[in-house]
């Protein structure tokens, strides 16, 4: 597939995914608590239904789902990642994600439309957000090409793909593209949504860690039109 293909992508077979996919709704499911879930929904805005498994507990039963398991190819990452979200309890999307981070170095830049997939089916920021910093961003690191893509998504009408491209570099430190996050931050510096204001505040704080100096002066040259959210954020530890 190509990197930015827009097919949803065919769940691949895997041995390693069917091992997985076989203990995870019963460690998952038997831990499940019904009133934590309404409560963890609505802090979601009902973007998804949840089992109601507090993170700490998930992630020591995530233990328990991989243990003396081999590590996964990129097709495995695929197969586990793609089965997850057809699973409607967001804790599954939220194992995958969290498989992806530990496993992103096994994948290539053929791993992208899957990333992109999983973006844009039942987003939100809990599950966006990490894919952009921990599987998109080391897909581009490890294979700067990929950075044209992040061009494109710069300007795509989801505004999830364009969160991802604002965030992507937000690990990136002294090896971020400064040209580049600066260019995404300009071009959708008049963006509506909340949610790009917030992120391009975001990507630009993070940045300054690294280099306060050329932040102020993004922030002061683009002042007139980044949003005040986007100002805010950016300069919040200057």
């Amino acid at each position: 597939m190509l990197s930015n293909d827009r097919r949803p992508p065919q769940v691949p077979r895997s041995a390693l995914a069917d091992t997985l996919m076989d203990r995870l709704p019963g460690a998952y499911g038997a831990a499940a608590d019904p009133v934590r879930a309404r409560a963890m929904a609505a802090y979601m805005k009902d973007v998804a239904p949840f089992l109601g498994i507090p993170t700490p507990l998930r992630r020591d039963l995530s233990k328990t789902v991989t243990k003396d398991t081999p590590k996964p190819s990129e097709t495995d990452c695929a197969a586990l990642a793609l089965r997850c979200w057809l699973l409607p309890e967001r804790e599954y999307h939220y194992f995958a994600v969290d498989y992806l981070r530990r496993h992103v170095a096994r994948c290539s830049s053929g791993f992208l439309p899957v990333a992109r997939h999983l973006i844009v089916t039942v987003p939100w920021w809990d599950t966006v957000d990490l894919l952009a910093a921990h599987t998109v961003g080391p897909l581009v690191a490890a294979d700067p090409p990929l950075a044209a893509v992040m061009d494109e998504w710069i300007e795509d009408e989801n505004l999830w793909l364009a969160r991802t491209a604002l965030l992507h570099q937000l690990r990136f430190k002294a090896a971020t593209d400064s040209g580049r996050l600066f260019d995404h931050c300009r071009r959708r510096a008049g963006a509506p949504e909340f949610f790009l204001r917030k992120a391009i505040g975001w990507a630009l704080r993070e940045y300054a860690k690294t280099d306060p100096d050329a932040v102020r002066a993004f922030v002061e040259a683009e002042r007139g039109t980044l949003a005040p959210l986007s100002v805010r954020e950016a300069l919040k530890n200057l």
